[in-house]
Order: C-alpha cells, then sequence, then structure tokens
C-alpha cells in the first residue's frame, strides 16, 4: 500500500489528507512536533482572549482520526534523506515514505536585535507561542506594560488581546501610519486612529533598537533607534512570518524563501510536494506574492495537491485575491486588487469614500483609461464575496460596481445601509476630477 507521509498538521496539510482518503485507500501519516491535533490557528487569540476554550478550536473531534485511518504521530523531523525516502526525527526515529507532502508552516520572522534570546520575548505564531503568552501576561499585576514591534494582522492582534486583560501596549509602526505596506494612505491613517483609541500606544515612525535583559533573563525595556526607553516584561515579535524549512537545509530539495514547486506544486525531487505557508511558487500567480501566508489557500493547496496524488494530476489555481480579518472593532475585506501607495500600478486609480463615523470607509480600485474593476476594500461594511468574484471574472466597469452595491451588501437587514452615500460621494469626486 502506497504511504504518503505529510509534514505538518495545519490547514494544508489537514486538507490533503481528508481529500486523499476521500479519494483513495492510501495509508497516511500525519507528522507534527506543534499540537497532538489539528486547531484553528486563525482563532488563538480567541482563546486567550476567553472567548473559546482549546477544544472549541479543534474541528474534529478526537476519534476522527482513527476512523478516518490517518495515522498521526507527534515528532520533529530534523532531517529528510530523498534518496532513501526517509525521514530522521529530532529522538533518532525514522519512518519511510513512497510520496512526501512538506505542510511545515511558518514561524516568526525576526532580524538582528540584540536581547532575543531572554525570556518574555516571543511571537503569535503556534501553539506554544500562546502558551508562552499565558504565561508571560497573565494579567496586568504580571505583565504591567507589554511592546509590540510591527503592524500588520498579528501585531494588530496581539495588541488587542493584552488589552482585554488591561496590559498597557506600546506598539512600534516603522511606519507614517498602520501597514501602510498593503493599505491605500487614508485607510491606514483610519485604522491608525481606531488602534489608538482602543488605548495602545501606538508609534509611528518608530523601530526597535536593542531588548534589554535582568539579571535573570527576562525582559525589562525595549530601546527604539530613537534612543528611548520603554519599560516592559513582554515583547511581541510581530515582523512577519516566514516558511518553516530549516529542516531541508541539507536536502537535494530546492528551496528560496521557502519549498520551491510548480503550480503542481511539485518540487525538484520526484514525488515530495510542498503546500501551504512554506510553499513558494517558481512563477508567481499574476499579483500574488509567491510566497502566501494565508489560511484559505492553504486550503485549497491541499485540495489541488490530493488530485494529482491520486492520479488526476490538477493544478493550483487560486481565482481572484480576497482576505478579510479584523482591527479590534472594524472588521476588513479585500477582493481583487488594492494597491498601497507605494505599490499602486502606473494604471490604476482609485476612489475612496469614508463615513462620518471613521469607523467605516471602501477604497475601490479601477484602470484609469477604460474604467475596469479591479478590486476593493472594504471596512466595517460585509460585503458578498460570490458578487465581487463574480463582478472580477466578468470585468464589470467602476460605474457598475458602484452602482450595484447593493446586490453585494452583507449586512443584516436592520444594519445601516451606505450605498446612496457612496454613489453620491462617486459622482461629486467624477465631476470634480
Amino acid at each position: 500500500m502506497e504511504h504518503i507521509v505529510i509534514i505538518g498538521n495545519g490547514i494544508a496539510g489537514i486538507t490533503a489528507a481528508r481529500h486523499i482518503r476521500k479519494l483513495s485507500d492510501k495509508k497516511i501519516t500525519i507528522i507534527s512536533a506543534e499540537a497532538d491535533h489539528f486547531f484553528s490557528r486563525t482563532a488563538l487569540m480567541y482563546v486567550y482572549m476567553g472567548h473559546m476554550r482549546w477544544r472549541d478550536i479543534e474541528p474534529y473531534e478526537n476519534w476522527f482520526w482513527e476512523k478516518n485511518r490517518l495515522e498521526l504521530k507527534k515528532g520533529y523531523v530534523e532531517r529528510i534523506d530523498t534518496n532513501s525516502k526517509t525521514l530522521y526525527f529530532k529522538d533518532d526515529g525514522t519512518i519511510s515514505y513512497d510520496k512526501l507532502i512538506i505542510a511545515s508552516g511558518s514561524v516568526t520572522n525576526t532580524f538582528v536585535w540584540k536581547g532575543l534570546e531572554l525570556n518574555g520575548v516571543q511571537g503569535l505564531v503556534t501553539k506554544q507561542d500562546l502558551e508562552n503568552l499565558e504565561k508571560n501576561a497573565p494579567n496586568n499585576k504580571e505583565c504591567p506594560r507589554a511592546v509590540v514591534v510591527g503592524g500588520g494582522l498579528i501585531g494588530v492582534e496581539m495588541a488587542e488581546m493584552l488589552r482585554t486583560r488591561n496590559i498597557e501596549v506600546t506598539m512600534l509602526v516603522r511606519e507614517d501610519a498602520f501597514w501602510t505596506n498593503v493599505l491605500p494612505n487614508a485607510e491606514a491613517e483610519m485604522i491608525s486612529r481606531h488602534i489608538i483609541s482602543h488605548g495602545v500606544d501606538l508609534r509611528h515612525n518608530s523601530e526597535l533598537d536593542k531588548i534589554l535583559g535582568d539579571n535573570n533573563g527576562n525582559v525589562k525595556a525595549i530601546v527604539t533607534k530613537d534612543g528611548e526607553e520603554i519599560p516592559c516584561s513582554v515583547v511581541g515579535i510581530t515582523t512577519g512570518v516566514k516558511p518553516q524549512i530549516t529542516f531541508l537545509k541539507n536536502s537535494e530539495i530546492e528551496t528560496d524563501k521557502g519549498v520551491l514547486v510548480n503550480r503542481k506544486l511539485e518540487t525538484n525531487i520526484k514525488d515530495v510536494y510542498a503546500i501551504g505557508d512554506c510553499a513558494q511558487q517558481r512563477k508567481p500567480i499574476g499579483n500574488r506574492p509567491p510566497v502566501e501566508a494565508v489560511w484559505y489557500t492553504g486550503r485549497m493547496m491541499g485540495e489541488a495537491l490530493a488530485q494529482t496524488i491520486c492520479g488526476k494530476p490538477f493544478e493550483y489555481n487560486p481565482g481572484n485575491w480576497f482576505n478579510s480579518a479584523k482591527f479590534f472593532d472594524i472588521e476588513y475585506q479585500t477582493y481583487g486588487w488594492v494597491f498601497s501607495e507605494s505599490r499602486k500600478k502606473n494604471y490604476e486609480e482609485q476612489f475612496h469614500w469614508k463615513c462620518k463615523s471613521d469607523l467605516r470607509c471602501i477604497t475601490i480600485s479601477y484602470k484609469k483609461e477604460n474604467g475596469e474593476f479591479l478590486g476593493i476594500n472594504t471596512f466595517g461594511i460585509r460585503m458578498k464575496h460570490e458578487v465581487f468574484n463574480r463582478w472580477l471574472n466578468e470585468k464589470r466597469s467602476v460605474d457598475y460596481v458602484i452602482q450595484n452595491l447593493k446586490q453585494a451588501n452583507f449586512d443584516p437587514e436592520f444594519f445601516k445601509n451606505y450605498e446612496k452615500e457612496i454613489q453620491a460621494e462617486y459622482a461629486n469626486q467624477s465631476v470634480t476630477v
């Protein structure tokens, strides 16, 4: 019986395992050193905040794995010999495979800062990170202040988590506003104001220089590049993530930032594949980055690869870009492409509307020459994915999108609608231009 071994039990690896099982009777072994069972990584913050228990973020009951003949092995793969098709574990054990799927995910990205080894310095990516945060910041008496280094989605999540326990939070963001490498300036500035309104000491144009420790190896303060010393008990490093591929260093599997794969998610080695956060497309797909550390793309890769593994070669085709997140109280959705000022294309024009409440806004991107709709960011207004996906595929015009926004509104019946305000502002800006 062919043996499929999967390194990693995140959304990519588990999706691949489930779909391979649906399509075949192959032997499947899933390896992880992080957790006994698959869990929803995007829900880690809600466990710390007390909204959910750990078992609430495990989508499958413990009996699911045995019933579906998915063998689980807890361990850390230290080395791979692709010639003998053997995995070597940190505890000296080995396991052989017929086909190997690398779905090892991401780790916190760090830079060369003094003090990273101190107790209280951590990221927020893994189950162990959550356990460390519970230990390092149980309440505001044990942790009166924390410093979060970097913006982005993980940074704002950590800030919100800590604030729910009344811990003072200072956030260092090197840009003029929050997440300006992704968001247009007007949106970034609105989110900055919203974060500050929740009691976060948000420092723009501020960068970490070093982390200071006490005589016991614990964090006691950080120093910014401006020379300011900020006392703290916890330092959250949220400067992005990078593929977890250190165990492939001495293998014959080609890597760059991640494991290099083609559209079928095949590596340079026969019978070895990579999916999820650790995979890097040799040729980027459209405007997508070659490494996509996004939950739903990991799921899509797992589904696509299962077809190939089971004899039906299938290319990964993620379609139109979309994503969603939450900045404290403001929900964020994006469909298609709306670029920040630093990444804006020369063919792109943008229309922006903001509610007087400073809690809702949209930005619509379109081509200057013909008005073709390229994408939309929405904050505080829920929209329907399937509608924008269809409009992008149909190459609708920005005029059409503006006039038909009501079709895309997903907010409940008694929520206030803003379509008329948006249409009036669009007409006003069009006349002005």
